[in-house]
């Protein structure tokens, strides 16, 4: 089974796709139609969609994430 997860990040209008298992993350264009498309639109106007992922956070660096990551002041899950 191919592990890829669709991501976007708030404030910003773009989606990304991360293929997990080749190590890969793409740019892809808006979706047009289907369920994407709702979902992509519902988080736009300000909603948290999930599914199938149990954890996100957005990190300042790859370095927040390495090194002391649940730190309050690591630049990962501040608020």
């Amino acid at each position: 089974m191919a592990r890829i997860v669709v991501l976007g990040i708030a404030g910003e209008d773009g989606l990304w796709v991360a293929d997990l298992d080749a190590g890969t993350v793409t740019g892809v264009d808006a979706p047009t139609g289907g369920d994407l498309k709702k979902a992509d639109d519902l988080r736009k106007a300000g909603a948290t969609v999930v599914k199938g992922v149990n954890l996100a956070a957005l990190a300042s660096s790859a370095d927040a994430v390495s090194g002391g990551f649940m730190d309050v002041s690591g630049g990962f899950m501040d608020t």
